[in-house]
């Protein structure tokens, strides 16, 4: 199972670039490119979700990605040792889109994540917070 980790600082300048780097790498071994598209859309909307919640804006703190795939399954870890999240219910978006004044202001990220993947894990153990993601292949 091809793997590859990325280990960066929290610069909101960095998210784009370890998007692109993800993305060749999936590209590289086998993934389709709306697979590549789906991931990017996750990993940014994950990784700036960590620069701004879990580290509050700092942006020399230290984020881990690790990536595994195979034929049929992806994995996207996310590791920070930030802030951890206290609720991690799936969202629902539940609006009138005919009434902008009252969009929500918060977690139409983690809703589309939640529709691009398959499953969402979050777990913090020893001080380090990991969200999982995972996508079938096949």
């Amino acid at each position: 199972m091809p793997e590859k980790t990325i280990t960066f600082k929290s610069n909101y300048n960095k998210v784009a670039d370890i998007c692109e780097e993800s993305k060749k790498f999936l590209g590289e071994n086998g993934a389709d490119s709306h697979i590549g598209n789906a991931v990017d859309i996750c990993l940014m909307e994950s990784l700036n979700n960590v620069i701004k919640h879990s580290y509050k804006g700092d942006q020399e703190r230290e984020i881990e990605l690790i990536i595994k795939i195979d034929k049929s399954d992806l994995e996207l870890k996310i590791i920070d040792s930030g802030i951890s999240r206290d609720n991690f219910d799936n969202p629902s978006l539940d609006f009138d889109p005919d009434d902008i004044e009252n969009l929500p202001e918060g977690g139409m990220g983690l809703f589309i994540i939640s529709q691009l993947m398959d499953k969402l894990d979050y777990i913090t153990i020893n001080g380090k917070n990991i969200f999982s993601m995972y996508k079938k292949l096949i």
